[in-house]
């Protein structure tokens, strides 16, 4: 069975045929075989909710909801873990120094609804299970406890319990490095020279629990053997995964800003606590822009809310998922342009193949993916998630399709070969439905499927424009109606000179006619 061929229904699940870069590795390997035959379990970090999700927020979840949506076209069951970071140093200072003051809590809950938001608006699908990290203490401390009688933690003078890196023959080996080459093993923007290094043995060693501070809020901290405080960064993820994935896992994944300390510290406490931890380690990398990645620091920071406001979601799901998850994606306006023109282009030829076809939308995602893919999609999918290379199938997908319209008389607007009908009206509408099928199917796998929820709303209809349901998108939409309609009745009384100059205006002030037999579309140029 390849990789391109449909599983049916009731058949055992075969093992994933794809093949991934694994950062611990340092070099693409097979998948399989998975801890559980027909399951591959998936430990992706999410949100640390300290402030509202900018774009550069979004690249890890789009690229796993692809990884997840190909693995599941394979017919592997995925269990995806994304976490939600509720307690934090950055979440205190930013709650505390809100004005007015917030709760940390309530800081923390508002900017995981965003987050929330922002992932349904951009067509990701939700995690298996979202476990915030106040849910889990007594899986922390159990951690914690473990670790200290394993001899791989100790307790500080302050309350504070770190992880011994001395302890543990093989640190560093995730990010190829060696302890005695370091002089810190801690995030900058999580460490407390002063309180939290005080009680250290060695300067390389890391919190796994912070005791209680003066002038901290009361309720931001937890009873534990050691003291009243609370749980680390680091610590969370290592208590998380192993909750919901049990010792040993196929893939923890995140942005490649995470490797280190983050993934090389949870990879050193789950390993001091004896477990295999997590077979394979794939990162994405950075959003740019004009070549600096995106943060808060730098202040080119995007919220995905204002982005919102001036495009439509999928497109910027287009221009952030169709790039290849180890590559920067270079973030402008340009690169939302194009993203733009080729889901007109796309849902153009679906929407004229729907008019022929009539029942195209019928087919729900369970029907595209029992179809047969491409060789060359599935092999370029299978290669480490090579979308260059699954987008070129899209594209000579989507030429075979807009030549088979044309060949029935349904081409764009001004095609010259458009006009003429065709010779075997059913064969042509077989090669229509069997083509925009396999881009729907394609485009499926992408999470950019225009027939499949969210997306059916930016589909272009039979006029209208796909830009989005503004105040200023609306009064377009009314102006253009209203001429198409005059147009129209200039044509029905063969008033062609009239119907002539309509089209003309409209061309000029960059509005582009598509006639159909159900009647004109529109779109800007």
């Amino acid at each position: 069975m390849t990789a391109a061929t449909a599983v049916p229904a009731g058949s055992p699940a075969p093992q994933p045929t794809l093949r991934l870069y694994d950062s611990a590795a340092r070099t693409v390997v097979p998948l399989a075989p998975t801890v559980t035959p027909g399951v591959v379990a998936i430990y992706l970090c999410g949100a640390t909710v300290q402030g509202s999700p900018h774009i550069g927020h979004m690249r890890s979840a789009i690229a796993f909801d692809v990884l997840r949506r190909w693995l599941e076209r394979q017919g592997q069951t995925v269990v995806l873990i994304r976490n939600v970071t509720d307690i934090d140093d950055k979440i205190l200072a930013r709650s505390a120094a809100a004005v007015p003051p917030v709760a940390w809590w309530a800081w923390a809950q508002r900017h995981e609804r965003e987050f929330d938001a922002a992932y349904r608006a951009l067509g990701v699908a939700p995690p298996t299970y979202e476990p915030r990290a106040t849910g889990h203490l007594p899986e922390m401390i159990s951690l914690v406890t473990r670790l200290l009688e394993r001899g791989h933690a100790y307790t500080g003078e302050a309350g504070n319990v770190y992880f011994s890196v001395a302890s543990l023959p093989g640190y560093g080996s995730l990010t190829n490095q060696r302890p005695e080459d370091l002089t810190s093993t801690e995030d900058p923007q999580q460490e407390d020279q002063e309180d939290t290094e005080a009680d250290k043995r060695d300067p390389r060693d890391f919190a796994l629990w912070k005791a209680a501070r003066p002038g901290e809020p009361q309720d931001a901290a937890w009873d534990a053997p050691w003291g009243r405080g609370r749980p680390g960064w680091h610590l969370e993820c290592s208590a998380m995964s192993h909750r919901y994935l049990g010792e040993e896992f196929d893939i923890h994944g995140g942005g490649i800003d995470l490797r280190f300390p983050h993934h090389e510290n949870e990879q050193a406490q789950s390993h001091g606590a004896g477990w295999g931890f997590a077979r394979h380690w794939v990162h994405n990398a950075w959003v740019t822009i004009k070549g600096a990645k995106m943060s808060k620091s730098l202040g080119n920071s995007l919220t995905v809310a204002e982005l919102l406001r001036s495009h439509d979601p999928v497109v910027l799901r287009l221009a952030m998922g169709t790039v290849h998850h180890r590559s920067t994606v270079e973030f402008s306006e340009e690169t939302l342009s194009e993203a733009a023109s080729l889901w007109e282009r796309l849902t153009g030829a679906l929407t004229r193949a729907q008019e022929v076809c009539g029942d195209l939308e019928s087919t729900d995602q369970a029907g595209l993916r029992r179809l047969a893919l491409p060789e060359a999609f599935a092999a370029a999918m299978d290669d480490d998630l090579n979308l260059a290379g699954a987008m070129a199938q899209v594209h000579a997908c989507l030429k075979r399709l807009n030549t088979a319209l044309t060949q029935m008389g349904h081409g764009r607007a001004g095609d010259a070969a458009s006009t003429g009908a065709a010779d075997d009206v059913p064969t042509g509408v077989t090669t229509v439905r069997q083509t925009a099928l396999e881009l729907r199917a394609m485009l499926d796998v992408l999470g950019l499927d225009p027939f499949s929820d969210p997306w059916r709303s930016c589909l272009a209809g039979a006029t209208g424009a796909t830009s989005g349901s503004d105040a200023a998108a609306h009064a377009l939409d009314h102006l253009v109606t209203d001429l198409l309609d005059q147009r129209a009745q200039a044509r029905a009384a063969k008033d062609w000179a009239r119907a002539d100059a309509l089209r003309d205006a409209l061309s000029q002030a960059g509005v582009v006619v598509e006639d159909s037999p159900v009647g004109a579309r529109w779109h800007l140029s």
